[in-house]
């Protein structure tokens, strides 16, 4: 190969011993005809399938085909036991020189096979004398040789920022956050059958919007070439899917990704999945049926129970009847205070500090009671409580209660201490919607979308909807204590990833023999 058309060397080639030992056993691979990366493999079995083939009954069970990462290296001479993780767990190969094809012990699998390659070995199963069902390879080819070595064999990765980083890593490392994401799957794929199976449609809606509505939140802003103006990545599925109820779609739902341009903490990531639901001829209380029958589902079909154990221990019980409790009795009841809704902004705020809670003092006076709901009533409601009739001026998109118009036909559902799913009787009405629209105040005001008030002026069927933050459910449900643990690649800062590889957790078989693997 002439200089000019040499490969590019790694970016990380000779910076680490262990790195450059096994870039040298790659070459040496090629060199011999070998190929380290295949193209595929004809995998018959996953680890778990694999054992329940076997009978224990019988002294040599039927033939496998299996692949995965190598986890567990210990050499023993002629023969070595070798641990290999597929998507279903663990299954543990036995390699001996009289089983396979002559050379092959030695030259191939002793000197190229490290920890974290990926292999695949056919075999008959058999149980070791530890009771152990086993692959005895007759046959195995590396299918990806791992240049980089895994994290320190008996902590995994425990800085959290790498493990967001590099989730891979913690997949391959951490078994909880693994079957975490996997049980993230089968809740949105159940979600969807739910309401399949209530004849709601699903649709899908423009991610890029000429106006950012249907929440109040600050919207990320990106400048569309070919029309040559500004568009915004959307920070609600809302008004889209109520076009979709003028346009006679009565049972509707958006499972999608949204994205607020806000802040990043245990509870909030700037891209996040959402639930929108809408259902024509419903209201609010129709929706609360609906969110307390699909979580209970969920808990049934999913989890298998309806009681939920936190991260810090404290158990959320799911099944039966849900609390329902007023904005306002909830105000009073956390300020210790009955006449907290007739006092003064001032006094209220005031009393705020009192409470040792910042508030906004140049708010209007909803905005500090609210402030107040937010920070002392919210993390404290734990178990599943429908919070009702909320200010009027916290939702244009909702219809006025008829005994109280100061109020809301809404409820806030709240569980472990964070709101889950708001829900309105959808505001169908084309001339208060305008009106309501048009008395936004303040930095968070809903820009006036018009397109939507002319689908309405058309005529919108009364309608109960919903909205559920896929995240903070999945958090609740699988016990999480971040918002971050159950996103897979959350919102990180660029960053170049380090020249050094992780510390090794081995660096040859001889060495995992040495460590008592």
């Amino acid at each position: 190969m002439s200089k000019e058309n040499k490969a590019p060397e790694s970016a990380y080639e000779n910076t680490h011993d262990l790195f450059a030992v096994r870039k040298t056993k790659l070459d040496t691979m090629l060199a011999k005809g070998f190929d380290p990366f295949r193209q595929n493999w004809n995998q018959s079995h996953t680890s778990k399938t694999a054992k329940e083939l076997f009978n224990p009954a019988d002294e040599i069970g039927p033939q496998v085909s299996v692949a995965g990462r190598v986890m567990v290296f210990r050499l023993m001479g002629k023969a070595s036991f070798v641990k290999i993780q597929d998507r279903d767990g663990i299954i543990q190969i036995y390699f001996s020189r009289d089983d396979l094809p002559e050379g092959s012990y030695n030259e191939d699998f002793k000197k190229f096979v490290d920890v974290g390659d990926i292999i695949g070995v056919k075999g008959k199963l058999f149980l070791t004398k530890t009771g152990e069902i086993t692959v005895r390879a007759s046959e195995f080819k590396m299918l990806a040789k791992a240049l980089r070595p895994l994290p320190e064999k008996f902590h995994g990765l425990t800085d959290s920022e790498q493990i967001y980083r590099q989730r891979y890593l913690d997949l391959i490392t951490n078994q909880q956050s693994k079957e975490r994401f996997f049980l993230r799957s089968k809740i949105i794929r159940r979600i969807r059958e739910y309401l399949w199976n209530l004849d709601f449609t699903e649709v899908e809606t423009p991610s890029l919007h000429g106006v950012a509505g249907g929440a109040a939140a600050k919207p990320f802003i990106t400048h569309f070439n070919a029309l040559d103006c500004d568009f915004y990545l959307r920070i609600a599925l809302e008004l889209h899917l109520k076009r979709m109820l003028v346009g006679g779609f009565d049972r509707v739902f958006e499972i999608g990704k949204v994205f607020r341009n806000e802040g990043i903490d245990r509870r909030h990531n700037p891209e996040f999945t959402m639930l929108e639901v809408y259902q024509a001829y419903s209201d609010y209380r129709g929706m609360m049926q609906l969110i307390r029958g699909m979580i209970q589902d969920l808990c049934k079909n999913v989890l298998g129970t309806t009681s939920i154990t936190r991260y810090d221990g404290q158990v959320i019980e799911l099944g039966g009847e849900w609390r329902e409790e007023t904005y306002s009795n909830l105000v009073i009841e956390a300020t210790k205070d009955p006449e907290w809704f007739s006092r003064s902004k001032e006094e209220k705020i005031a009393k705020a500090k009192s409470l040792g809670i910042e508030v906004k003092e140049d708010g209007e006076d909803y905005e500090i009671t609210d402030d107040v709901y937010g920070k002392l009533v919210e993390p404290s409601l734990i178990q599943p409580t429908f919070v009702t009739q909320v200010p009027r001026e916290l939702c244009p998109l909702a219809k006025l209660n008829l005994d109280n118009p100061k109020v809301l036909d809404v409820f806030e559902l709240c569980i472990n201490g964070q709101e889950i799913a708001p829900a309105y009787s959808e505001q169908n009405d084309p001339v208060i919607q305008r009106k309501m629209f048009v008395s936004q105040v303040g930095e968070e005001i809903q820009k006036l979308d018009e397109d939507f008030l002319v689908a309405l002026e058309h005529g919108m069927p009364p309608a109960g909807g919903m909205g559920i933050g896929i995240d903070r459910l999945i958090i609740l449900l699988t016990g999480a204590a971040n918002i971050r643990d159950v996103i897979l690649f959350p919102s990180l800062r660029p960053e170049l990833v380090t020249k050094q590889p992780p510390k090794d957790s081995e660096t040859s078989p001889e060495e995992a023999q040495k460590e008592g693997k």
